[in-house]
């Protein structure tokens, strides 16, 4: 049997304490995570990050390093490679349209977004935004 995870990218945005997140519908059920997604055919990590946030936020971003790489096992038993970036916000373009199944971005500080620790998508949320803040964050090219 092949194994195959799923290899996906995540980005986190931080402005003023806040971390730009997205809320959605997951299985019937609303959970929040970072902007995220699946490397698509013909495009490098870092241009899935960039690519992912405009889709789901509606914000155009300048990705600033690499946060980490995750491995992680769902529920379901898949298992995800995700890539975490960091970014800064360059502009918001309120009338971009949003990918099916995400309700609202929304600004979270860190106390903010374990309150709502049930309803994350993974415990990788939480995990990439804790090292966000207390570890290195890598170059860019780190990624070739």
């Amino acid at each position: 049997m092949r194994f195959l995870p799923h290899v996906t990218v995540a980005t986190l945005i931080e402005r003023n304490g806040r971390f730009l997140l997205v809320e959605e519908l997951r299985d019937g059920r609303r959970v929040i995570n970072q902007p995220a997604g699946h490397l698509e055919a013909d495009e490098s990590l870092p241009e899935a990050a960039v690519r992912e946030v405009l889709e789901e936020t509606g914000w155009q971003v300048e990705l600033t390093g690499v946060v980490g790489i995750y491995l992680f096992r769902g529920a379901d038993g898949v298992t995800y490679h995700r890539t975490c970036f960091a970014a800064r916000p360059l502009q918001h373009l309120p009338d971009h349209p949003l990918d099916s199944g995400i309700i609202r971005a929304l600004w979270l500080t860190p106390d903010e977004l374990a309150e709502h620790q049930s309803a994350l998508r993974s415990p990788l949320v939480l995990q990439c935004v804790h090292d966000y803040l207390q570890k290195p964050i890598y170059p860019l090219d780190l990624i070739r």
